[in-house]
């Protein structure tokens, strides 16, 4: 799902802005872009988005500035300052930009101050930067949160339609069962020409071909799984809801092939077609939910 949240504040005598922004993915893929003097705690980050985050690309970024660095403190990368203001000057000639460079807007760039000529970070820095990731994190999960509700709201159509089109399959299946019984009757009829016919014989027959049509099991078990859909969107689950929706989506599925197998009928399977549009339509949006 997709999500931006954003915290900052201070962490080892400098300051930390952290933004992360996720979009669907079925796994957590976690994309993590430390400046130089945050790297070694890339595994406490890693960590601190996976205990909230379970799906998603997520993308975390943050920038580190010293209190030192605004007054000179920090020795210049002199090389680096240069090859960023020959790239911006290249920048603006090719697409004809005002030539406006100023040294602030160069400081600002990453790596453009010695970080490695002071001494590194103490560890006591680390519980600082996973606290702010903890919060830009939180952030996150809020505007994935809304949109997680809209979602539901977008689901519960879809299995609207789709108990819709169930209900004129219940109606059409005994209606079906019918049909094909006056069939073979008279097609047995036609075929004796007024012979005697062992009726007990027909009856077994007649029997058989409402068990083969009959799709009341199927559909009983279909509105089985579409309850405990809705349940499980209603309620909040430590490790989320994704892989049991996932799971339901397979046995709706599967109720609905059989049922089409079975209806051989061509209202029956229109309904059907249906049913797995509106299952493929949930799927796609199954995948990204927690």
């Amino acid at each position: 799902m997709t999500g931006f949240g954003a915290a900052d504040g201070e962490v080892g005598g400098g300051r930390v802005s952290v933004e992360v922004r996720s979009v669907n993915h079925r796994f957590f893929s976690p994309s993590i872009k430390l400046p130089g003097a945050l790297q070694r705690w890339e595994g406490e980050v890693r960590d601190a988005m996976r205990r909230s985050v379970t799906r998603g690309h997520v993308t975390l970024s943050a920038r580190f500035e010293r209190d030192e660095a605004a007054s000179g403190m920090l020795p210049i990368d002199e090389v680096r300052f240069a090859a960023y203001v020959a790239q911006l000057r290249g920048l603006q000639e090719r697409n004809g930009l005002v030539d406006n460079i100023d040294v602030a807007t160069v400081l600002r760039l990453p790596d453009v101050f010695v970080i490695g000529a002071r001494e590194e970070l103490s560890d006591d820095a680390a519980p600082q930067l996973v606290a702010i990731v903890e919060r830009a994190v939180n952030a996150l999960l809020e505007m994935r949160a809304a949109e997680g509700a809209r979602l539901v709201t977008y689901l519960d159509e879809r299995l609207a339609n789709i108990e819709l089109a169930l209900d004129r399959v219940a109606v059409r299946a005994p209606e079906r069962v019918v049909e094909q019984r006056d069939r073979l009757r008279n097609a047995v009829k036609e075929l004796t020409d007024g012979l005697a016919v062992d009726e007990t014989r027909l009856a077994q027959e007649i029997a058989l071909l409402a068990d083969r049509l009959d799709v009341q099991e199927e559909l009983s078990r279909f509105r089985a799984h579409i309850d405990a859909f809705r349940a499980a969107l209603a309620s909040a689950q430590p490790d989320g809801v994704g892989k049991r929706l996932g799971f339901l989506l397979q046995e709706m599925l599967r109720e609905a092939n059989t049922t089409g197998s079975k209806g051989n009928d061509a209202a029956i399977v229109a309904d059907v077609l249906l049913v797995k549009e509106e299952l493929e339509r949930i799927r796609e949006q199954v995948e990204n939910l927690e």
